[in-house]
C-alpha cells in the first residue's frame, strides 16, 4: 500500500527586500529598451562637464579660493542626480501610471513605497555608479583635485540626494499628463537646483543675500553635503579635515532629512494612480 502523498510546499512568503528587486529587475529591463532615456542617463551629464568647467573658471576669477576642480566633480555629481534620478523617473513613473503598470502592482502584495521605490531602484542605481566613476576619474585625471575629506558625509549626500529626487519625481509625474510633458514639467526645479543650489554657479560666488535664499532651497542642503563631504568646507576655505566637517554639515544634514521626509509624505500624499484625463 502506497504512503500518502506529502502535502506541497506552500511557497515562501516574499520579504520587502525581495519584492523591491524584483521591481528593480523588471524596470531595468523596461530602461534597456527606451533609448533616449539611456542616452539621458549615460551620456548628457558627462557631456556637461566641459561647459560646467568653464563656468567655474570664471567663477573663480572673482571668488578667491574657490576650488574649481573639487567644485567640478561635486557639481557633476549633482547634475548626474538631477538627470538620472529627477528628470529619467518623472518620465518613468508617468510612463508606467499611462501604462497600468503601476495600477496593477498595486493589487498586489507590494505596499504602495514599495511599488514608488522599486520602479526608481535601477536610476538610483545608475546615478550612484556613474558619481562612483565620476569621483575616481577626477582623482585619477585632474593633478588638483583632493581626496574626500569625509567619505561618510559624501555618502550621506548621495543617498539623501537620491532619496529626495526620487519623491520630488513622483510629486512632478502628479501634474505630468503625458511622457512628452515631462521635459517640461520638470524643468522648473531642474534649473532651479543647478542655478541655485551651488551645481553652475557655486553659492560663494552669490551675494551674501541671494546665497541665503538659495540655501533654503529643498535641493540645496543635499547636494552641499556632497560640497562638504568632499572639499571638507561649506565655502572656499580651507579644509576642516573629517572631524571638523560634522560641524559645517550638522545643519545642511538636518535639513536635507527634513526635505527627503517632506518630499516622501507629499509624494505618498497626492501620488497619481491613475492616468491624467
Amino acid at each position: 500500500m502506497t504512503a500518502p502523498a506529502a502535502p506541497a510546499a506552500a511557497p515562501a512568503a516574499l520579504t520587502p527586500l525581495s519584492r523591491l528587486l524584483a521591481l528593480g529587475r523588471a524596470e531595468t529591463t523596461l530602461l534597456r529598451r527606451n533609448r533616449t532615456a539611456v542616452f539621458l542617463a549615460l551620456v548628457l551629464p558627462f557631456a556637461l562637464v566641459g561647459s560646467l568647467r568653464s563656468i567655474l573658471r570664471a567663477a573663480a576669477d572673482h571668488t578667491p579660493g574657490l576650488d574649481v576642480d573639487g567644485n567640478l566633480v561635486t557639481s557633476a555629481m549633482g547634475i548626474v542626480l538631477l538627470v538620472v534620478v529627477y528628470t529619467n523617473l518623472t518620465t518613468a513613473y508617468t510612463a508606467r501610471r499611462n501604462e497600468l503598470v503601476l495600477k496593477r502592482l498595486r493589487t498586489g502584495e507590494a505596499a504602495d513605497g514599495e511599488v514608488l521605490l522599486g520602479t526608481a531602484v535601477p536610476s538610483i542605481g545608475l546615478a550612484l555608479l556613474q558619481c562612483l566613476l565620476l569621483g575616481v576619474g577626477g582623482l585619477v585625471l585632474l593633478d588638483g583635485l583632493r581626496a574626500p575629506a569625509n567619505p561618510l558625509l559624501l555618502l550621506a549626500g548621495l543617498l539623501l540626494s537620491a532619496l529626495l529626487l526620487t519623491a520630488l519625481a513622483a510629486l512632478s509625474s502628479a501634474v505630468t499628463r503625458t511622457v512628452e510633458t515631462a521635459g517640461i514639467t520638470t524643468l522648473p526645479l531642474m534649473l532651479a537646483a543647478q542655478f541655485g543650489s551651488g551645481l553652475m554657479v557655486p553659492l560663494e560666488s552669490m551675494p551674501d543675500t541671494v546665497a541665503n535664499l538659495c540655501r533654503l532651497l529643498p535641493t540645496t542642503p543635499a547636494l552641499q553635503l556632497l560640497h562638504i563631504g568632499w572639499l571638507g568646507t561649506d565655502g572656499t576655505g580651507p579644509s576642516a579635515g573629517f572631524a571638523g566637517t560634522w560641524g559645517e554639515a550638522a545643519l545642511p544634514l538636518l535639513l536635507a532629512a527634513a526635505w527627503a521626509g517632506a518630499a516622501a509624505w507629499a509624494a505618498r500624499r497626492w501620488f497619481r494612480w491613475e492616468p491624467r484625463r
